[in-house]
């Protein structure tokens, strides 16, 4: 398996711009304001790494650090705020949020990613976890909770190396390819039995309204809802506090170099965890005696 970097420090990796190069060289994630986090296994180097695509012909760029997720000051938030709460209220950091909806007649807290501090839920014992990536708590006139909703981010673990490839743009903006692969079976196997589970603890919270957004980049999108058998074996529901919203927030169009690429909603579906949980303990089950004829080939031949 091969592929390439495809965003490097917040630019096309094959932006030669100014602008790319500086980021490169002062390794400053420019979604956060801060230097990168994402960091080679091995030796701790500084990654750099946004996006990656296969070396397919009309591969699409995968984002591969949920950073780039929270481009334009963290514009995902405010969309699914927006979504979740009908109305358009600005974000805080936790209990600063108290009195900024005094003031306001409403803000939303957040609680997640180094805003609000950590939420302490209490601790499970065995599998699972209560644990979300994200909490937003619509807040009244008062600075009474009203209601919330929980987000979870996901985008794509990589395979291989990509190593060589990160030296050659970093050193002379040169793009080559490198082993780097899309680690989609990790995706599915860990990413849909979590939704189950937070989205059934969630189902239960009083305040919670509308269940948990999934956010994720369109190509994980589409392959976890092919995971479960299409939308067809998860039908649409209008939102609710069972509901599960999957949500493929990817790049709109490319731009000129020494431009960010936007992100925005690109699609979304909205169902419930019952319909989750029902298609993927049954999901793309092959007919009847499939091993007992594997078996009687195996012995007898195709010509049985």
């Amino acid at each position: 398996m091969a592929g390439y970097i495809s965003e490097f420090f917040g630019y096309r990796a094959e932006d030669c711009s100014k602008h790319a190069a500086m980021a490169a060289i002062r390794q400053i994630c420019p979604f956060l304001g801060s230097q990168c986090t994402k960091v080679l296994s091995r030796d701790r180097i500084i990654s750099g790494v946004c996006a990656v695509r296969q070396k397919t012909t009309g591969s699409p760029d995968v984002i591969c650090c949920p950073n780039r997720i929270y481009a334009e000051n963290y514009k995902m938030l405010h969309l699914i705020a927006q979504q979740a709460f009908g109305c358009k209220l600005e974000l805080y950091s936790g209990r600063a949020t108290v009195k900024k909806a005094q003031v306001e007649n409403g803000a939303v807290a957040v609680f997640g990613h180094g805003w609000g501090g950590e939420l302490r839920l209490p601790q499970r014992a065995g599998t699972g976890s209560y644990f979300v990536d994200w909490v937003l708590a619509r807040l009244d006139n008062y600075g009474e909770l009203v209601e919330f909703t929980a987000i979870e981010v996901q985008t794509i673990d990589t395979t291989g190396n990509y190593r060589e490839a990160r030296d050659s743009l970093l050193v002379n903006r040169k793009l080559i390819p490198d082993t780097v692969g899309l680690n989609w079976e990790n995706v599915s196997k860990r990413i849909i039995p979590q939704l189950i589970y937070k989205g059934q603890v969630l189902q239960r919270e009083d305040l919670c309204k509308t269940g948990l957004f999934f956010v994720c980049p369109k190509s994980v999108y589409t392959r976890v809802l092919n995971r479960l058998g299409g939308k067809d074996r998860i039908p649409q529901f209008p939102s609710q506090p069972a509901s599960i919203h999957f949500i493929a927030y990817d790049y709109l169009e490319k731009g000129n170099d020494g431009e960010i690429t936007p992100l925005d909603i690109i699609e979304e579906h909205c169902t419930t965890v019952y319909k989750v949980q029902e298609a993927f303990s049954s999901m793309n089950l092959p007919e009847g005696n499939v091993y007992r004829d594997a078996i009687c080939r195996s012995l007898y031949g195709d010509g049985m």
